[in-house]
């Protein structure tokens, strides 16, 4: 009886997961993964941009934008999609969700006298700038270990936050033991304001796929 209730529990586990994946687990992946949808019964303030319509037409969710990481096209469509969904005209889904309610994916701010965009994590090269102006900056170094730095608005101001891994980031965050574990030791969702490096550390593996990894991950990883 106990293993028939104990079958009985893992089947409905499953079509939670498939049915949304805002189960805050630390493996599960969006299952379906629905595109952007339009909300035929609200009018746009304006026509889509040919890059949203896109998405809509061929019901493709943000996080699947071929715009390189970080670019103007890449941080515009997420400023038109926050704008649009905050109206109710488009919907969207969770993994989408997090980026345009949690984050200010999409805007810009300034720090130090330079226009930076919003919580996008890069990866920053161990380089000496100094020594190395001619030297690009932002991209992987190879067999080094991973550290990263974000942009945040702290109130009125906007803050640099640095955060990373010395330890193998990249075999870890492929395993889902490896992301309970990690999500546990930090207590990642435990109200850590987004100022904070252990905020973006939690949730490094939703831009993974952007920052080089094979995929993003749902959830803390």
């Amino acid at each position: 009886m106990d293993k028939i209730r104990h079958i009985i529990r893992e089947v409905i586990q499953k079509q939670l997961k498939g049915d949304s994946c805002n189960c805050g687990c630390h493996s599960c992946d969006n299952v379906g993964n629905p595109g952007v949808v339009l909300n035929e019964s609200i009018t746009p303030p304006k026509p889509l941009s040919e890059n949203l319509q896109y998405h809509v037409q061929n019901k493709l969710p943000l996080t699947e934008n071929t715009f390189r990481y970080g670019s103007e096209a890449f941080i515009d469509l997420w400023a038109e999609a926050r704008a649009l969904y905050l109206r109710e005209v488009i919907h969207v889904n969770e993994d989408d969700k997090f980026f345009l309610i949690e984050t200010d994916l999409g805007n810009y701010g300034m720090y130090e006298g330079k226009k930076v965009p919003l919580d996008i994590p890069m990866e920053e090269e161990d380089l000496d700038e100094s020594k190395n102006d001619n030297k690009p900056l932002n991209k992987p170094k190879r067999g080094g270990s991973k550290k990263f730095y974000v942009y945040v608005r702290d109130k009125d101001k906007i803050k640099k936050v640095s955060f990373g891994d010395t330890s193998g980031l990249s075999a870890k965050i492929s395993n889902p033991k490896a992301r309970k574990a990690f999500a546990a030791r930090h207590k990642c969702g435990t109200g850590e304001p987004k100022t904070s490096a252990r905020y973006w550390s939690c949730r490094i593996g939703r831009y993974w796929k952007q920052l080089g990894g094979e995929k993003n991950f749902t959830g803390f990883w």
